[in-house]
């Protein structure tokens, strides 16, 4: 596949040299089958490998409760329509989430997942002289992205209250390309609040675009914004249905943004999108008060494990989504490894932080078995 002109131009003024032109050149026509995202890149995250039936899965931050039933029906209902590409249901989710979010369906672009338009958002707005800004610990997939580009990365800690510490982001690199924010962020669960984020937007370097990923924002009551995407700022927005949707393994999600903003990822993607992902997220938005009731269960089996931690001295961050971060006061892998001999597995470890493993939010009963394993574990 050649490259047009206005892309080469594109390249060039974002500093890459005209050898770059090959390598693009070829991941484009990849489409979606992009280096950095295969099975082998993501088995490095929260792929551990075959897990034993009867096994408490902790560690993925994946929704046990699955697609609601309204769902499922309308998957089931579409399934032998599956040899068709069926474009239009894509157009219905685009207009469905687009009305929920008040925003004009030119400022959404459906994915699969907001892993891919992550990917992409940095592939086109960081380069070898524009980097790459994030938090530490903070999801890691945008740093495979910029490393695959060239781009130099900035790993930010946290603040003391585990927010996103906005203004050393901003300042680390007069010259960053994208400023990557995880809110709630993974793997803490704790929330940046919303007036960092909008000083965020203003004060940022000149050119650079904020990336605000939205993936855990419906397990908390704090305010998403998207009201800041139709104000026209320079704001790319990420948003799932693999969390509180519990559709991880149907795919579907969307980027919002200024079309033109937008427009500068339309080129890195390509094919058709799963029309079970799009069929289910478009029903799952017509579901009068779900989000508010799988909210509030969760949140009970949080706090309840909560409660067993502090009563058991065991440290932790409080995360406010179905994720949170605990301190094992010995390697995490130890505590990981010791943790699967119970038949509960929970999650990775962040360089950063090497004592922490992060804890996904089971159901009640899983929990429950956590618990015990936890007491034996730590014992």
């Amino acid at each position: 596949m050649d490259l047009t002109q206005r892309q080469k131009a594109d390249l060039l003024a974002r500093g890459f040299s005209r050898r770059a032109f090959g390598r693009f050149a070829s991941l484009l026509a990849a489409g979606g089958a992009l280096p950095f995202y295969n099975e082998p890149a993501l088995a490095q995250l929260s792929n551990v490998g075959p897990i034993p039936a009867g096994a408490v899965k902790i560690n993925a931050n994946e929704n046990p409760l699955g697609p609601c039933p309204e769902a499922a029906d309308a998957i089931q209902s579409f399934v032998k329509k599956g040899g068709r590409y069926s474009y239009d249901e894509t157009a219905k989710f685009v207009a469905a989430i687009a009305a929920q979010e008040n925003l004009k369906p030119s400022y959404v672009l459906p994915y699969a997942g907001s892993s891919d338009p992550l990917h992409r958002v940095v592939m086109a707005y960081t380069s070898p002289t524009r980097s790459f800004v994030a938090a530490d610990p903070g999801y890691e997939a945008g740093f495979a992205a910029a490393a695959f580009v060239g781009a130099k990365t900035c790993k930010v800690p946290l603040t003391a209250t585990y927010a996103h510490d906005v203004r050393a982001m901003a300042a680390v690199d007069p010259n960053a390309g994208v400023l990557y924010v995880c809110n709630p962020n993974n793997p803490t669960g704790t929330l940046t609040p919303r007036a960092e984020l909008e000083w965020l937007l203003e004060n940022k370097p000149k050119g650079s675009v904020v990336l605000l990923d939205e993936a855990y924002i419906h397990f908390t009551d704090a305010p998403m914004c998207s009201d800041l995407v139709a104000a026209d700022k320079d704001l790319i927005l990420l948003r799932t249905f693999s969390k509180l949707y519990g559709m991880a393994g149907l795919r579907a999600g969307a980027a919002f943004g200024r079309p033109d903003l937008l427009a500068r990822i339309k080129g890195y993607a390509a094919g058709a999108l799963p029309v079970t992902g799009m069929v289910g997220a478009t029903a799952s938005l017509g579901v009068k008060d779900l989000v508010a009731e799988r909210r509030k269960n969760l949140q009970a089996v949080r706090e309840d494990v909560f409660a067993f931690l502090r009563e058991n001295n065991i440290g932790f961050v409080p995360g406010e989504t179905n994720c949170f971060m605990l301190d094992a006061k010995r390697p995490a892998a130890e505590f990981i490894r010791a943790m699967q001999a119970e038949n509960v597995y929970v999650g990775r470890v962040w360089p950063v932080w090497p004592t922490y493993s992060r804890i996904s939010v089971g159901t009640s009963e899983e929990m429950a078995r956590f618990k015990a394993a936890v007491e034996k574990v730590m014992s």
